[in-house]
């Protein structure tokens, strides 16, 4: 629904024609996902969202070919982000039957809430926020490099949902075991925003410094912060804090956040704006359309960027196999 306030209040709108590019968007089914998805059809491109839950995809599919005709380029595939060997069949197969990937836009998430284990035995903020996401990534890089490669094609985006909540994240982190991550004794909004610091290090000194640039491809690879924005997820403000102090949360984050449509627009800007490639910002995080934010020093510190990218690609092999990656530098022939 959209806010009385959105034409006076929040970001302003910014996507270009995509007409013949495809793309991907993880929770495109729901939520910003889907309003990104929807405008992604709305403006030309051939989408594929990805969720858990089937009858989430069927009726997202439902209402976009309803605003954008029954000929929309639009379809829905299952998987669950907290189950690695699902991730791997999903996006291997995806990668093998598609011919180019230009968008990739990761918005699979959960909000804060109490620890959990994934069917992995991993947290779950941390698997489903970051970790499943960079293993869908490593498993479609050769489609984007072979992407990257076309005549007359911009260059390929990778474009995750990170957050301000990235600096909630416990004061002392290391990413150096998976003891660590697996802490119930950590608060929920710390594992929240340690998830969102993990997206922010991650794509600055794992996919720019550790991938891209020893490549040479042009490919960006960026973060945004939505906002507060009124979805179904700050609803798990409730389960997060049962009681009063979680029904109050999630009042205050309903009543005084942007639309979902607005909450689109940071990760929009990201993917399609020229200005992007103009001002050479790979590996930004951005606040709103246009504004470069500024990280916490924790996001800023590049050892422990490496330590998480070492850890991510520790964890999937121990849990799917010792050839569980794709090769970084491999590009689909």
């Amino acid at each position: 629904m959209q806010s009385a306030l959105h034409p006076v209040v929040g970001p302003k709108k910014d996507i270009h024609d995509l007409n013949g590019r495809v793309a991907l968007v993880t929770g495109g089914a729901l939520g910003i996902g889907y309003e990104i998805a929807r405008a992604f059809v709305l403006h030309g491109a051939s989408v594929i969202m990805v969720n858990r839950k089937e009858e989430q995809g069927q009726e997202a599919i439902k209402k976009l070919k309803e605003e954008a005709g029954e000929n929309a380029k639009i379809e829905w595939l299952g998987c669950d982000m907290g189950n690695l060997k699902e991730v791997k069949d999903v996006f291997t197969g995806i990668r093998d039957r598609e011919e180019r990937l230009d968008l990739l836009i990761l918005s699979a998430g959960i909000n804060a809430n109490q620890y959990g284990e994934t069917a992995d035995g991993i947290d779950r903020h941390f698997q489903v926020n970051w970790l499943g996401q960079f293993y869908c990534c490593n498993l479609l890089y050769p489609l984007l490099r072979k992407t990257s490669k076309m005549p007359d094609t911009p260059a390929p985006r990778i474009v995750w949902e990170a957050s301000e909540q990235h600096r909630a994240a416990p004061s002392v982190v290391h990413f150096g075991s998976l003891d660590e991550i697996n802490n119930p004794e950590v608060g929920n909004l710390e594992l929240y925003g340690r998830a969102k610091l993990a997206i922010i290090l991650g794509v600055k000194y794992g996919f720019v410094d550790r991938v891209i640039k020893p490549n040479g491809d042009n490919i960006y690879a960026l973060s945004v912060h939505p906002g507060a924005v009124n979805t179904a997820m700050q609803q798990q403000w409730k389960d997060a804090y049962p009681g009063l102090f979680g029904k109050l949360v999630s009042v205050v984050m309903l009543a005084g956040g942007r639309d979902v449509e607005q909450g689109s627009y940071s990760a929009l800007y990201a993917a399609t704006s020229p200005e992007v490639e103009e001002k050479g910002w790979n590996g930004y995080y951005f606040t709103d359309p246009g504004q470069p934010g500024k990280e916490s020093s924790q996001a800023s510190d590049p050892a422990l960027g490496a330590a998480l990218w070492d850890l991510s690609e520790r964890i999937i092999k121990s849990k799917v196999g010792e050839d569980a990656l794709a090769d970084w530098s491999s590009s689909k022939s």
